[in-house]
């Protein structure tokens, strides 16, 4: 794990140039960097935004003022110099009412990537060290400032890409999830209390908790994770969504189609076949669902080798694809290949889809299954192929958010849920009402996984394994 006494510097925008760009730093000596960077004199005013300029050399006041450095930097300004690199706002949110926890600086100057490292590489010459990925999220938990479960609601309010998932997310930010654990959490917690109590003071013949009623507090407790658990294949289908595969012989319309899903034109489309020689994918939004589409290359033999991986790619995707659209050129009377690739995939959940609808037809479907006529290329039946892929997938209008989405929050309740089972069942007469011992230990096992859903138990490991998703900036 960081060491969390440096003070850290990173770009806090995404990559890229923009209108605005800013740089933060946290720790304890945060604002005393800042400082040796900016040429306002003075101490900067908490909260309060202040225009001033950077220099691209800090001055001689941080802890090695002797060092010496190279005239240029990586970022190409020179250090010795006394031109400024840009022109800041600098705020400075002192501890502990800031992000991290810390004393936090953020500089925000011109979106320029050049400016933007230019800061970076000053600030570390001041004494500040760069940022590891999601660093300041984890001082923010380390400090108390947000639990496990809000912390990794920060990632997937970034990463949403439909309005339902940022609003799942920023639910879980603002502590929905933290209130129904904490409630479950402190109910379990009392109970345990009072069974150490009868367990530690067995001779004053005690019962803290009635044998009657201890099971039913217990199966409260299993209902209030049942309740939560009730969410959870809507929750992860939000959170993680599902993909979709567009499979057919080449030159039936899968590019076609795909950019029309889409809405934009992503994939290459010619009238050469095997044009689609790699997997182009794309996130779409399918009643609130995210939905990654994958077109693929066109199935057929072939002695070309970029093509015949293209080929092996297509293949593979199909049988980790929640869903295939096999795509049939309506125009064109029905081969050999098509009938192939309509054997191979009737393992797989899928819809036939006959593109080229707004062209005479050449066949009908003779088959049970039902085809979903459309044309890739006027847009006709589109919307009509979006509602099919709903009910394919089982997706029902997502409105509500749900209030877990997080698979390993999801695992662990499970595990609460269990624990809490066993523990019911050792307490009940027809389990043979076993000592407050053995109910107790399940129990306690039970208040373990919710610890480690907040982050009170959580080991070195899972925290590094979940703070290496976040950008560095964040």
């Amino acid at each position: 794990m960081f060491s969390i006494t440096d003070t850290i510097v990173a770009i806090a925008t995404p990559p890229g140039r923009g209108g605005i760009g800013v740089v933060r730093l946290s720790g304890r000596d945060a604002h005393e960097v800042a400082r040796r960077l900016i040429t306002h004199e003075g101490a900067l005013e908490p909260r309060h935004a202040t225009f001033t300029l950077v220099r691209p050399n800090p001055r001689a006041t941080g802890p090695n003022p002797d060092a010496t450095h190279d005239s240029y930097g990586v970022s190409g300004f020179c250090r010795t110099g006394s031109d400024a690199i840009d022109q800041v706002v600098a705020t400075y949110f002192p501890a502990p009412a800031s992000y991290t926890g810390d004393d936090v600086v953020e500089l925000s100057a011109h979106g320029s990537p050049v400016v933007l490292r230019g800061i970076v590489e000053a600030a570390m010459d001041g004494g500040a060290r760069l940022a590891e990925p999601g660093e300041f999220t984890l001082r923010a938990f380390l400090n108390g400032r947000i639990d496990l479960m809000q912390a990794e609601a920060v990632a997937d309010l970034i990463d949403a890409v439909t309005p339902l998932q940022a609003r799942a997310a920023f639910d879980q930010l603002q502590g929905t999830l933290t209130r129904a654990i904490g409630e479950i959490d402190a109910a379990l917690f009392d109970l345990i209390a009072r069974l150490e109590a009868s367990v530690d003071f067995p001779e004053e013949g005690y019962h803290f908790a009635d044998p009657r009623e201890l099971v039913g507090s217990i199966a409260l407790l299993i209902a209030r994770t049942e309740s939560l658990l009730s969410d959870a294949r809507r929750g992860r289908l939000v959170r993680e969504g599902l993909q979709i595969a567009i499979v057919g012989k080449p030159n039936v319309g899968k590019s076609s189609l795909f950019n029309a899903l889409v809405g934009a034109s992503r994939a290459i489309v010619t009238d050469v076949p095997g044009t689609t020689r790699d997997l182009v994918t794309e996130v779409v939004d399918v009643g609130g669902v995210r939905v990654t589409l994958v077109d693929t290359a066109g199935l057929r033999a072939t002695r070309d080798v970029v093509e015949v991986e293209g080929v092996e790619r297509a293949r593979r995707v199909q049988g980790v694809s929640d869903l295939i659209l096999l795509v049939l050129d309506r125009s064109q009377l029905l081969d050999d290949a098509d009938r192939e690739i309509i054997c191979q995939t009737t393992e797989y959940k899928r819809l036939i889809v006959s593109n080229k609808a707004d062209r005479a037809p050449a066949w009908e479907s003779a088959w049970e299954e039902k085809t979903q006529a459309v044309s890739a290329t006027t847009g006709m039946g589109v919307d009509a192929l979006r509602r099919s892929i709903a009910e394919a997938l089982d997706i029902e209008p997502l409105t509500d958010r749900p209030e877990i989405t997080n698979v390993r929050h999801i695992a662990l309740v499970e595990r609460a849920r269990d624990a809490l089972a066993r523990a019911r069942t050792a307490a009940s007469p027809d389990g043979g009402r076993l000592s407050e011992e053995f109910v107790l230990a399940d129990l306690q096992h039970a208040r373990a996984a919710l610890e480690e859903i907040s982050g009170r138990r959580a080991p070195d490991d899972l925290l590094a394994h979940i703070f290496s998703r976040f950008c560095i900036g964040k």
